[in-house]
């Protein structure tokens, strides 16, 4: 049976890093993009999508601390060449902002997580258990906030989409970023014409092709999409880094490359204010960013799929931390 397509857009979203550029690119630099009518007018243009519209209202997770937030970002890489069918959602990030905004907490659901997918509303697909990514490609953006509700308890509040070509020009707007790799490897499906770039060992800085190719890769690594969720909170930090940077903040050519960069890149849902959310989040640094994955027994298989078996009572007590805005307790229980 073919998967129902994704709800039309203005542009093929093919987001790999799903970064919180919402939350992380703009929130370095809240004083200066909340500053003034421009960027009121830069988030009038940013593109806006229907992520909640047909979610059951009496199956979502109810609210139990009012003043915290929780995004979801999602996206999906169509240049997978394991991709066969439909858009999938290939990077999953709950990022949680705690209701004194003092830090953020991030963390990453591996993409074959195997899960309980909700009926999608053509009644056509889900019902059943499935790798969490195929909620996108079944039912659109309002079937993956219904699994990621289910799966951890989570009531989302927005959701955030990333660009897969902006979010090169993001990482480009910055001047390139400054990552340390953890060991040399050479991606055999990197964005260079002879689909090849080797990456030594050590600090150095990143342009945005490097960036993605860095960030996307996993099949040069053992343990696969794990190595590749590293890489992600990595560059997350690295840009969030740069940006608030004094570099950035006081170049007015370089912060509106930047601001145009990001607008152009990120789609979210009809409700979210990037300025407001860049006010309330204006403190925020690398420093304050906490990284985790959520708990996972291992890798096996169902059928012919190759999953990940989530750790339930493990993510259940990381999951309740986030539900009850108690950071210590995502820490405790993050991985």
């Amino acid at each position: 049976m073919a998967p129902a397509p994704p709800p039309p857009r203005r542009r093929r979203w093919r987001g790999v890093l799903l970064v919180c550029l919402l939350v992380l690119v703009l929130v370095g630099g809240g004083g200066a993009l909340a500053g003034g009518l421009y960027y009121r007018s830069v988030e009038s243009d940013i593109e806006r999508v229907d992520a909640f519209t047909g979610v059951p209202e009496q199956e979502r997770p109810e609210v139990v601390v009012k003043d915290a937030m929780n995004l979801m970002i999602l996206g999906s890489d169509t240049r997978d060449p394991e991709q066969t069918s439909g858009s999938r959602a290939d990077t999953i990030i709950l990022a949680h902002l705690p209701k004194d905004r003092s830090s953020a907490q991030l963390i990453s659901i591996p993409r074959d997580t195997w899960v309980a997918v909700p009926r999608s509303a053509d009644g056509r697909h889900g019902g059943r258990h499935a790798k969490i990514n195929a909620a996108y490609a079944w039912g659109g953006l309002p079937l993956m906030v219904r699994t990621v509700e289910k799966f951890t308890g989570v009531r989302m509040d927005h959701v955030v989409m990333v660009d897969f070509a902006g979010f090169k020009e993001i990482v480009d707007a910055l001047d390139g970023i400054e990552i340390d790799i953890e060991r040399g490897f050479t991606s055999t499906h990197s964005l260079n014409p002879d689909s090849r770039r080797t990456f030594r060992q050590g600090r150095q800085t990143l342009d945005g092709a490097a960036a993605l190719d860095y960030a996307r890769e996993r099949y040069a690594f053992p343990d696969g999409d794990f190595a590749r969720i590293r890489h992600q909170q990595q560059v997350i930090k690295a840009i969030l880094d740069k940006a608030v940077s004094g570099g950035v903040l006081t170049n007015p050519a370089t912060l509106n490359a930047f601001v145009k960069a990001t607008t152009n890149a990120v789609a979210v849902d009809r409700s979210l204010s990037l300025v407001d959310l860049a006010m309330e989040n204006r403190h925020l640094r690398g420093g304050n960013l906490g990284f985790y994955t959520c708990p996972v027994k291992g890798t096996g298989q169902v059928g012919n799929e190759s999953v990940v078996f989530a750790d339930t009572p493990a993510a259940r007590s990381l999951f309740d931390a986030v539900r009850r805005d108690s950071v210590p307790d995502i820490v405790d229980s993050g991985t």
